[in-house]
């Protein structure tokens, strides 16, 4: 391919959505949670929720491609943070315990120092201008926001 050849968005899109999963996994896993499970972490910061209001919220997250000995649904990655004690569940609901407040706050810390990274040198309003085509594209497909998103 030549130099000056623009590459289609298609390509960009997926080639920055692999560097982010990589750096996600290489960054959480550290500190012994999945990606997912800080994605679950973070919709809970916004209150309790059923797991059918997580699994519809995060459904984008766990339609990619499972990395190998990760756990493949949401109900088993809830499972895990109850078991560290970083969710708590009453019935079918999910809240964040003290502890996984804590957690998240740590996790949310080497998060929001990746998307620093990441976005170097981009202004801010070439980021929102981004976020918003992207979601804009993202409708003329098909796609609606039924579900707040973490």
């Amino acid at each position: 391919m030549p130099m000056n050849a623009q590459r289609p968005l298609g390509y960009w899109l997926k080639l920055v959505d692999s560097l982010i999963s990589e750096q996600f996994t290489v960054a959480l896993e550290e500190h012994g949670v999945t990606r997912r499970q800080w994605q679950l972490l973070n919709a809970l910061s916004h209150g309790p929720a059923t797991g059918g209001e997580l699994t519809v919220a995060l459904a984008p997250f766990f339609g990619e491609a499972v990395p190998e000995g990760e756990p493949s649904t949401p109900s088993e990655h809830l499972a895990e943070l109850v078991e560290s004690g970083w969710v708590a569940e009453e019935g079918h609901t999910f809240s964040l315990t003290e502890r996984g407040a804590t957690s998240l706050d740590k996790l949310t810390a080497i998060v929001d120092a990746m998307r620093e990274e990441s976005s170097a040198g981009v202004s801010g309003a070439d980021y929102a201008t981004t976020v918003a085509t992207l979601q804009r594209m993202a409708e003329n497909l098909g796609w609606r926001d039924n579900a707040t998103s973490p």
